[in-house]
């Protein structure tokens, strides 16, 4: 039998959802993981994220997280096998002397097919820019609905939502909008509203609108009420839990999100993947019960662990404002990750400790408990050992004994100090191996043609490519053995992005068809495919803006609204600003000013909130919002409370003398190619 020649046949592509390539609408659901850089971001999308952002060479808030440009187009190239997508936070304030530089670097993430841009400076939206995708940046502070419609107007796909926002909020905010509405679901919390914060630039000169921030609400802080007595002394007062939405996903989703977003640029691969995987297990239970929406990719990811957002970086739970406010929201006693509660220490020896807990210890797990001085400890398992705990104790504790034996032992841990574990060893190496497969179910249909046979392998979104070979023609000998092996071969996908879901064979009589001719027929299918989905994918498209121009809600900005440039000034005067301050970076000293506007109260988490009292018996009229004073070793900042709208402002100067920025210097990229 000679060798058969093969053809390629054809290639036809068509696609049941029409807005799939275009623009995506909310009926999409997004899940938008972090990327600190490319890696990163491939195993985010391994794990089933329909969208990744990361940070650029320069611009981004979180400056330690810096890529190259060569290195975005890498994982850009990845994302779009999936008909994922990649966005880049360029939401950084800039300087005047920066504008060349980032629109010169604008036109090189446009060349490496990035798919939009988040953004803060308004001044870009003067740029002649490429036509890409723009998204709202929460540092843009979209708390209302007149702010969200705005910036709806001025062309705005997609408007990341503060995260103070309740359910009912956001809810007006769908209905005055059509642009898409991302919410962050997962991660760290700032506590004070985003691009609002300038208590980092007042004290160090780092700025958190620059993409420096210092972190001072991480610090230990003493409160005192407005007669100096103290309130609480060397605690985290600023220090937010982490955000934990996984409970509310359906009520966002009624209500009109439709970008579920992951905090985590500068967190570790395993948080990344744990965190992806265990919102993509919750989407897709969604997307099965509500065929009404879709996926907003392509592809389906399996694990080797069960996701458990508890057992990577976290400061405990809280769905922050979601359901209105909350009375245990604050991370008061450490900014760190204490992990989960073990039991109480029953005895230390010389080498060992012995835990009463029902949580199996493993070696190699980090553990850790509070010191007399409140500060977290920790501690590494070298070995782990169980024993029961003498009867009638085991009974009563309902629990095993685990000893210990650390790296160290500590010089202040004593009996009925808590435990916790912070590392779970043997869930962290599933973690550091492959630990996900993404692929896309397709269907394989095999025919023959007048001179030899066919395949055609149609994906799940109905993109489709047929392959030919020309090849004679033997009955088989043994027809039922030949079609078994003729399918066994269509279905070899393994080293593919594909899985077959589906493998039709439809001709005139059982052929047998050699392994060799199967192979390289669904090989060749397999590549045209991969064609055509390639040629299937446009990036999403730039929204125009309103004519005549939308007029801004406000005719006068404040420092905080952050303009720091010629072309954010214009922008807001186009758009009826009447008076516009500089940005706080601007200012070489102000006056004593909020540096910090929070949603958190210290009044309401410490029971003394007058809204709370009022009413309440014996107690009504004698609690008000007096200030209270923040106290970090010299430094004293006054908290005012404006109660009408449930805020919390932290007052204060920047101080002197000042660790000053060093003076902004353009930031160009004169290579036209990455």
């Amino acid at each position: 039998m000679s060798s058969p020649a093969f053809v390629w046949f054809k290639i036809a592509h068509y696609s049941r959802y029409p807005q799939y390539s275009m623009q995506k609408t909310r009926h999409h659901l997004e899940l938008l993981s972090p990327a600190r850089n490319a890696d990163f971001g491939i195993e985010a999308i391994n794990h089933g994220a329909d969208a990744v952002y990361i940070g650029g060479p320069a611009f981004g808030a979180r400056a330690k997280a810096p890529n190259t440009v060569a290195e975005i187009a890498r994982l850009v190239k990845h994302a779009h096998r999936y008909h994922a997508e990649v966005f880049v936070a360029l939401n950084t304030i800039f300087h005047d002397n920066e504008l060349d530089g980032v629109n010169a670097l604008v036109h090189q993430l446009y060349e490496a097919e990035v798919d939009a841009l988040i953004v803060q400076d308004m001044g870009l939206l003067e740029m002649d820019l490429p036509p890409i995708q723009l998204h709202a940046s929460t540092q843009t502070d979209i708390r209302t609905v007149a702010k969200a419609t705005f910036l709806d107007q001025v062309g705005f796909s997609q408007i990341v939502l503060a995260r103070e926002l309740d359910i009912q909020t956001i809810k007006k905010i769908a209905d005055a909008t059509h642009c898409n509405l991302e919410y962050f679901v997962h991660g760290a919390l700032c506590v004070a509203f985003s691009g609002q914060c300038n208590i980092s630039h007042a004290h160090t000169g780092r700025s958190a609108n620059r993409g420096g921030c210092s972190q001072e609400c991480r610090l230990p802080y003493t409160l005192e009420d407005q007669k100096g007595r103290i309130i609480g002394k060397d605690k985290h007062f600023l220090s937010m839990k982490d955000n934990d939405q996984s409970s509310n996903l359906r009520a966002l989703i009624s209500a009109g999100v439709s970008s579920f977003k992951i905090e985590g640029r500068y967190k570790d691969l395993p948080y990344v993947k744990n965190a992806t995987a265990h919102y993509r297990e919750l989407l897709d239970e969604i997307l099965e019960d509500h065929p009404e929406y879709a996926k907003s990719s392509a592809g389906h990811a399996t694990y080797t662990f069960k996701p458990q957002p508890e057992k990577t970086f976290n400061r405990n739970a809280t769905d922050y404002f979601a359901n209105g406010r909350q009375v245990d929201i604050g991370a008061f006693d450490t900014p760190k990750f204490s992990g989960e509660e073990l039991g109480k220490v029953t005895k230390v020896g010389k080498d060992f400790i012995e835990i009463a807990t029902d949580v199996t210890l493993h070696n190699g797990d980090g553990v850790c408990f509070f010191d007399v001085h409140k500060e977290l400890v920790g501690l590494r398992v070298n070995t782990a050992q169980e024993s029961n705990l003498p009867e009638g104790k085991a009974l009563a504790n309902k629990a095993q004994t685990q000893r210990i034996f650390p790296n160290e032992m500590p010089a202040d841990i004593r009996n009925n100090t808590m435990m916790f574990r912070n590392r779970d060893h043997a869930f962290m190496r599933l973690l550091e191996k492959d630990s996900a497969q993404r692929k896309m179910a397709v269907s394989l249909y095999f025919s023959e043609t007048r001179d030899g046979f066919a395949l055609t392998v149609t994906d799940e979104k109905n993109s489709s490519a047929t392959v030919a070979c020309v090849a004679e023609k033997f009955a088989a000998q043994t027809p039922e053995k030949s079609e078994v092996s003729l399918r066994d071969h269509l279905n070899k996908l393994g080293n593919t992005n594909f899985v077959a879901k589906a493998i039709e064979v439809n001709t005139n009589q059982v052929w047998f068809v050699p392994a060799s001719t199967i192979n390289s027929l669904r090989r060749d299918a397999i590549t045209q495919l991969e064609l055509v989905r390639s040629q299937d994918y446009q990036r999403p498209p730039k929204r125009a803006s309103s004519e005549p121009p939308a007029v801004y809600p406000e005719d006068t900005l404040s420092f905080f609204a952050n303009v720091y440039n010629k072309k954010a000034h214009a922008f807001y005067k186009k758009h009826g600003v009447k008076i516009i301050a500089k940005a706080y970076e601007a200012n070489e000293e102000l006056s004593e000013v909020p540096l910090m506007i929070t949603k958190h109260c210290l009044r309401f988490s410490h029971g003394l909130c007058p809204k709370e009292a009022k009413g309440v018996i014996g107690v009504q009229g004698t609690v008000t919002a007096e200030p209270m004073t923040l106290i970090s070793g010299d430094d004293r900042f006054t908290l005012k409370f404006d109660c009408k709208p449930c805020e919390m402002h932290v007052m204060g100067k920047i101080r002197k003398p000042v660790l000053k920025m060093a003076q902004p210097q353009p930031v160009m990229f004169h290579a036209k190619r990455w």
